[in-house]
This record gives structure tokens, sequence and C-alpha cells, in this order.
């Protein structure tokens, strides 16, 4: 008669004030129908450490931003088989060698936030559209009708030509959102981005030139890599028509933040801006105090809702590997190097 195989084994590596954002009481529940989960102890104003001996006593780790940093050797063991990230970014914690060494890895959380960060995409998109932002700080402080913008004529999205720089997850849930207000003119660049893939999502796709010259809004929904560190410089900048706007919720390295700014100082451009490269941005940016710029703090994945889906999407992945089955969004070295 053979033992009976040991109950599964979770380390949740995550702050409990976190957990608490992430993890609500239905979705704990279900990982502990799954296995016997293990809290990480409250590390107090620090990030949730790794146990000794995790890769012997664990089958899964599930990390995100409040997990301290570890060395890939504290993946290796007899036991420790995959590691499930419920924020979006993992290469900050998992570096690709750790695919070498028998740990398969996921991010169970990214899905959730791309759907978050493309509705605050799109937000930004239209408050700068019907200039939202401008006659609300009018009306505000003058508290005059007209002063306020009254009679003033603004811009519809639906007769707008719309450009991604990046098909991510992010870029895909934006496309969809501006397709389905009735946008009819959608262009993308993204070098892994099928002929298929964007006839599936009506986008055409050009080249970076093409799409900064023919796009009345530029929404960035890249990750920063080697490829796309800079990517869209002073040069390619310059290639948007005047008044075009341009919105980032991704990455800020991947343009030219001072070339940006000195577009947007100019008054010729207009954005909304959700990243940074410096943050908190410093209280004497020029970004500040311009009716052509709308500025939000880095939040464009953070709802309510989008939280507690990141802790369901990483139980979710944790019940396939268990069962055996396909991970839905599990992080091969062959697209590890694609991501943010």
């Amino acid at each position: 008669m053979t033992d009976p195989a040991p109950t599964p084994r979770v380390y949740l590596a995550i702050r409990p004030s976190e957990r608490e954002l992430l993890y609500d009481e239905p979705t704990l529940a279900r990982l502990r129908e799954l296995a016997e989960v293990v809290l990480a102890p409250d590390p107090g104003a620090g990030r949730a450490e790794l146990p000794a001996g995790l890769a012997d006593d664990f089958d899964v780790l599930i990390t995100s931003w409040s997990t301290a940093p570890f060395t890939p050797e504290q993946l290796v063991g007899t036991r420790l088989r995959l590691a499930v990230h419920t924020a979006g970014t993992l290469r900050g914690l998992f570096p690709k060698e750790v695919l070498t060494r028998g740990v398969r890895l996921a991010q169970g959380g990214s899905a959730p936030m791309a759907v978050a960060v493309a509705e605050l995409a799109l937000t930004l998109t239209l408050v700068l559209l019907r200039e939202v932002h401008s006659m609300d700080r009018a009306l505000q402080a003058t508290r005059d009708w007209r002063a306020g913008g009254s009679g003033r004529l603004t811009h519809g999205i639906r007769e707008q030509t719309i450009g991604l720089v990046g098909l991510s997850r992010v870029g895909r849930e934006y496309a969809s959102m501006v397709r389905g207000l009735g946008v009819q003119q959608v262009l993308a660049h993204d070098p892994f981005a099928s002929e298929a893939d964007a006839a599936e999502l009506g986008v055409e796709l050009v080249d970076l030139p093409s799409l900064c010259e023919r796009s009345d809004v530029l929404a960035i929904h890249a990750p920063v890599t080697e490829q796309t560190r800079g990517m869209l410089d002073a040069a390619l900048l310059a290639r948007l028509r005047d008044g075009a706007i341009v919105i980032n919720t991704a990455r800020s390295a991947v343009l030219d933040m001072a070339a940006l700014t000195a577009e947007l100082v100019s008054g010729r451009l207009r954005a909304g801006l959700d990243v940074f490269d410096v943050e908190p941005l410093p209280t004497d940016s020029p970004l500040f105090g311009r009716d052509n710029v709308v500025l939000t703090p880095h939040v464009a994945g953070g709802t309510v809702g989008a939280r507690f889906a990141q802790g369901a999407g990483v139980a979710r992945e944790v019940a396939a590997f268990l069962a055996g089955e396909p991970l839905r969004y599990e992080v091969t070295e062959e697209i590890y190097d694609r991501l943010s």
C-alpha cells in the first residue's frame, strides 16, 4: 500500500495589510480548499520575507508588491514548483534564471489590472477630449458660468484616430473599449502582434513614425524593455500633430520625458499621465498647473474590484496547477523578456 500524496502547501509571502486588499474571504477560502495555506507573519513596516526551507516545505509560492527580494537559490528545493505573482510585472522579484531551475512562473494578477489600467487610460482620453478638467478648474475657481466654459465646443472620441504603442493586455483592453465607443480608426505599433491579432481587434498595424503622424490620441501600452526604453524620442514626438494627446499609463521610460515636457510646456501637445521618471512627482515639476495636462499619481491599476480580482486570478492559477491543467498566464522563457 502506497503512502497518500502529501497535502499541497502554499506560502503567501505578502504583508497582511496588502493581503487584505488582494484576497477577500471567498478567495482565501478557495485557496484553503486547494491546499494548506500559510500566511507570512506581519513584518510591520517592512516587506514579507521568505521562510528558511521554503522550497523544501511548500509546493506553491504567492508573491506581490510587498514581498521582500530574495535570491533564486531560495527557490531551489525538493518541493517548490510554482510561483504566482499577484501583481503585474514580476521581473523585479524573479530573474529569468528561475525558469531554468524547475520553477514555473505565472502572472496571476495581471489580467484584472489590465482592465483597470485601460479604464484609466480611456478616462484620461475622454477628459482631455472634452476638456472636463479645465472647465472644472475654471468653474470651481471663479464660480462663473461663462468663465467655466459655457458655450465651449470640445471634441468627441468617435471622430479621433487612436494610436496604440503596444498591444499588451492593457493595449488590447483599451482598443476594445475605444472600438466599443464607436472609434473607427484604431492604429497600433507592436512588433510582436500578428495581422490576425490586429484584425480580431479591429486595429491597423503601422510603423512607429506613421503611428505618430496619423494619431490624434497616442496611447502608450508598451512594457519597458531594452528595445522600448526611450523609444518615443523627441523626433517621434515632433511628428504628432499640433494639439495631439499623449496618454501614458504604462511606464515613463518608454518615452523621452524631457522631450514630452518641452512639448507640453510649449502648449503644442496635451497629455494624460499616470507615470513619471521620478515618483512622487517633484513639487517643482513644470507639469503642474497646466490646462493641457491631466496628472494622476500612478494609480491606474488601483480599483477595489481589480485588487480582489487579482487574488481570485491567482487562486485560479493555483487550482489549475494542482489539477495538472494548463496555466492561463504562465510566464515562459520565450515571453519573459517582453514583460515590463
